[in-house]
Parts: structure tokens; C-alpha cells; sequence
């Protein structure tokens, strides 16, 4: 696959949650608490999105490469979405941005382009299913299950496409305008999740405890993120190293590199175990909305 080592430390931490996750539909399977099969086909539709985001899934133009971001000023990875393009070049040519800022921004712009890929993902599952419920040709108790699960997948495509619309706003208001040194958040997926938070039927207790966890949440992705730079850092210092025949120093750096990988993997875990939990609990708020 040729993944970088911080590709290759997320895609354990995305398979670690997937198997964690199947392990739980088993027993509820087991314990015929999913007769309709909407949490098998959810598990389905998360397995693909992990292949169609690391290159797994046989189409070589799948894969979103891992660039670090940012290397002297380019990146090899495309967008694939020409207004996305067109943003991120008027943002890199503004004069606006110092090159922390455009490292921030182009995590941005992939955060974007991954949740364009998983709302595709979820719309041709709905289109199959669509497909096959047409054709039945009578009616049954079966059937009126299979309506409400539509139901469902299309309340989570509108929140889905809700979350692209106004992540879209953001990124052209910032690559035009700047960061608003006053914000309050600065992780996309932060940010993402405090938009929806807003719109969910919150008290406003509940939205201000929710804010807080929020702020220990970016306090967690920048950990996991400090971690991913010194993982790329090991990993070529490592590469180097190995090329000088050194070795009690590549013995240090070895140790140095497996250290940081494995708390990488840790974070990575955590990172995406909590942003699973945060957007269950808002999307059962935004759902509530719709009652």
C-alpha cells in the first residue's frame, strides 16, 4: 500500500474501533436484537469506507495519500472536487496564512473531502437498497421494516450533506478571509461537531457541558496530532540511520520509533472512540429535532 507510518498507525486505530464494533453486533446478533439488519449494514458501510480511504478497495485512485500535509509548500494529494481546488489555491497564494496555518487549513480541506467520500459511500448504499425494495412485488410486515430503515439512512445522508454544506461555507469564508483569531474551536472535526451541537435539541446546560468535553476532545486530537509529526520524524530519522550501519544507534532509534508508534496507535484509538461517541450523542439530538 505504501502508506506512510502515521497511515499505516490510523488504519490500525480505524480497524481496532471495526472490530471492536462487529464484535458487539455478534452478541446482539446472538441475542436477535438486530432482526432488521441496520447495524450489520452500518458495520458494512464503515468497513468500506476504511478500504476506500486507505486504497483497499482495488481502485487505485481511491487512495488519500499521506503527505504530512504540507512539504515545501505542495502536496501530492488532489482534492478531486474543482471548488475545492480553487479554495485551497487562493488560500496558499493569499499571503494570509503562515505555514502553521496552512498546515491547519489543509487538514481542513482532507477532513472535507473524507466526509465527501463517506456521504458517496452511504448514497449508493441507499440507492442499492432502494433498488431492491422496488422490486418486491407484495407488501409485508418484512417490508415496512425495510421502509423504516430507508427512513433512517435518509435522515443520516441530510445530516451528512448538512455537515458537507456548512463545511464548505467555513473553508471558503477562511481561505478568503483568514482565521478569525477569535474562534472558538480549531479542529475541523471540532468544529463539525459543535455546528451540529448547536442545531441538536439541546438545553442549554446540556450545550454548555457539551462545549466543555468539546474543548477536552481538541486538547485530545492536538495530543494525537504532536504524536503523528514525532512518529514522521522517527521514521526518517530511522531510514536514515539504517543507511549508516550504526548499530547501537539504530537500536535507539528503533526503540525511539516503536515508542511513538504505539502511543500513536493509543491516541488514535481513543481520538476516534470519542468522536464515535460525541456524534451519536448529537445525532440522536438532531433526530429528536425531527419528532
Amino acid at each position: 500500500l505504501h502508506l506512510s507510518a502515521v497511515k499505516l498507525a490510523e488504519l490500525h486505530s480505524d480497524l481496532k474501533i471495526q472490530e471492536k464494533d462487529e464484535l458487539s453486533w455478534k452478541k446482539l446478533k446472538a441475542e436477535g436484537l438486530d432482526e432488521d439488519g441496520e447495524k450489520e449494514a452500518k458495520l458494512r458501510r464503515n468497513l468500506n469506507v476504511i478500504l476506500t480511504k486507505y486504497g483497499m478497495n482495488g481502485k487505485k485512485d481511491s487512495q488519500l495519500i499521506d503527505t504530512n500535509y504540507i512539504k515545501d509548500g505542495t502536496e501530492s494529494d488532489t482534492l478531486e472536487d474543482p471548488r475545492l481546488e480553487k479554495l485551497w489555491s487562493k488560500a496558499k497564494t493569499s499571503g494570509k496564512f503562515s505555514d502553521e496555518e496552512l498546515d491547519k487549513l489543509w487538514r481542513e480541506f482532507k477532513h472535507h473531502k473524507e466526509k465527501i467520500h463517506e456521504y458517496n459511500i452511504l448514497l449508493e448504499t441507499v440507492s442499492r437498497t432502494e433498488d431492491i425494495h422496488k422490486n418486491v412485488i407484495n407488501p409485508s410486515e418484512e417490508n415496512l421494516v425495510k421502509e423504516e430503515i430507508l427512513h433512517n439512512k435518509h435522515r443520516e445522508l441530510k445530516e451528512k450533506l448538512r455537515s458537507i454544506n456548512q463545511g464548505f461555507e467555513r473553508l471558503r469564508k477562511v481561505s478568503h478571509q483568514g482565521y478569525d483569531t477569535t474562534s472558538e474551536f480549531e479542529e475541523p472535526r471540532v468544529i463539525d461537531l459543535w455546528d451540529m451541537a448547536k442545531s441538536a435539541n439541546f438545553t442549554e446546560k446540556e450545550l454548555e457541558s457539551f462545549r466543555e468535553e468539546l474543548k477536552h476532545f481538541e486538547a485530545k486530537i492536538e495530543k494525537h496530532h504532536h504524536y503523528q509529526k514525532q512518529l514522521e520524524i522517527s521514521h526518517q530519522k530511522l531510514k536514515h540511520v539504517e543507511g549508516t550501519g550504526d548499530k547501537e544507534h539504530l537500536n535507539r532509534n528503533k526503540e525511539k520509533y516503536a515508542m511513538l508508534e504505539e502511543k500513536t496507535k493509543e491516541l488514535g484509538y481513543k481520538v476516534k472512540k470519542h468522536l464515535q461517541d460525541l456524534s451519536s450523542r448529537i445525532s440522536q439530538g438532531l433526530q429528536h429535532n425531527e419528532l
